[in-house]
Formats: C-alpha cells, structure tokens, sequence
C-alpha cells in the first residue's frame, strides 16, 4: 500500500466551489483562460494555493471556451507550441506577481487525451514546456505514450489516475460521450481510490481487470459531487493512514 499520494484537482474554471474543495487537496491544475478562467480567477486560484499550502500547476487547454476544451482539434507543431507558450507565461507571470512557485503543468480535456495517445501532438508540447521551464513536474495520464516521452525528455513525471471516471481495458479514459464514462456513485469512487493506493486490480469498463501506477489522484472541480468527493477522498487516505502531499 502507498504511504503518501498527491490529491489533485482542476480549478480556476469559473465554477463556484473552488473556495471550499482547496482545504482537501495538495495540488490544483488552474485554467489559464483558454478553456475556462480569467485574470481574476488565475489570481484568485494562486492566493488559495498559497493560503492552503496547494502545490500550483497551470492547466493548458485548446482555445476552445465554447465546449470547455473538450473537443479534439488537428493543430500544427508549430500551433501547439504557440498554443502551449501562451498559457505557460500567462501563469508564469500571475505566480511571479504574487511571488508563487509554478510546480507542475497539467493538460485539459481534448488536448490531454490526444497528447497522451499521440507522440505527433505530445512532442512539440513538451519541447516547448522544456524550452520554457525545464524543471517543472509534469502530470499525464498513468502509463501513457506522453508520460513515457516525457520521462526520456528528463521531466520529473507523476502518472495521474482519475477518482471520478472510467477507464476502458486498455488503460485509457472513456470517451464523455459514453454512458457511464463519469463515476456519480460515492461508493464507486472510493472503491477506485482505494484500489489506486493499494495498487491492486479495479474493473474497467468492459469488465476486464486493469492496475494502473498512480502518483496523483485527480478529481474534477466542475463536476456536481466535486465538493463531496473531496472531502470523502481526504476523509478515507487520512483514515487509511496515507499522507496526502505533492
């Protein structure tokens, strides 16, 4: 069983219960405005970092806020790596006005589901964060292509799993567009916890029995239980005796 494991969450999405998930996580993925979020909220979301000791991560999307970053686009090398830059210096310059530590970089929706599963898209975007920060901690999908190509870039990797959604038997997210995809039930979620930290076989979609390495533990701050789960995820590692921390 794991003795310490990282609790992250997207935040800075606009959404009105950011203030009261901040207490029970250790690291927030903060929209830089592309898919959700604004100068204000980026700033909002640094000082609850910093008031609640949170780890902070920027969370680049595609420059989609009609459909939250959640729809896939076919960008060019050069795209991506403007597309990338941009949302890095954004959090760049609003954690140096308040005198914060950029820890991690963190992918959202479409563009984090494709970067994991195409080298074409996952490589400019880590040559570019190198260029930019080479040191930062990138978080990706657990056991992914852009996991394993950032480790060879020499990046410090955390292999991110999901409390709050379903994976299929070969070890990736289920599409939003299938039923199910997105676990509700509270019990369901913890079960799924529970199997990251003991690092023990959990059922995926198709019934088949998948184990997944699991550095952090991600659950999503616009979804209608994010507040709940929360606290019952902080609830039940403290009660196991699991230290959570970045």
């Amino acid at each position: 069983m794991k003795t310490k494991i990282d609790l992250n969450c997207d935040l800075g999405e606009e959404m009105p219960n950011d203030e009261a998930i901040f207490p029970f996580i250790s690291s927030a993925n903060i929209a830089c405005g592309f898919h959700a979020g604004n100068t204000k909220t980026i700033e909002q979301s640094i000082q609850n970092c910093l008031y609640h000791n949170v780890k902070i991560g920027a969370h680049p999307s595609y420059n989609d806020r009609t459909n939250f970053g959640r729809t896939e686009q076919h960008l060019t090398s050069n795209e991506l790596k403007d597309l990338i830059a941009k949302q890095i210096e954004i959090l760049l310059t609003a954690c140096e006005k308040q005198k914060a530590h950029l820890h991690h970089i963190k992918l959202h929706g479409a563009l984090y589901n494709q970067s994991a599963n195409e080298a074409a898209v996952a490589i400019p975007i880590l040559e570019t964060i190198r260029s930019i920060i080479p040191h930062v901690v990138i978080y990706g999908l657990s056991e992914s292509i852009f996991n394993k190509l950032a480790t060879e870039m020499g990046f410090t990797v955390k292999h991110e799993v999901f409390a709050d959604r379903k994976y299929t038997s070969i070890k990736t997210l289920v599409s939003r567009q299938t039923q199910g995809a997105v676990i509700t039930n509270h019990a369901e979620v913890l079960q799924q916890v529970e199997a990251f930290i003991q690092e023990k076989e959990f059922e995926s979609i198709d019934e088949k029995k998948i184990m997944l390495k699991a550095d952090t533990i991600c659950l999503h701050g616009d979804g209608a239980h994010a507040v709940a789960f929360a606290k019952s995820i902080h609830h039940f590692l403290t009660e196991k005796k699991i230290v959570i921390g970045a």
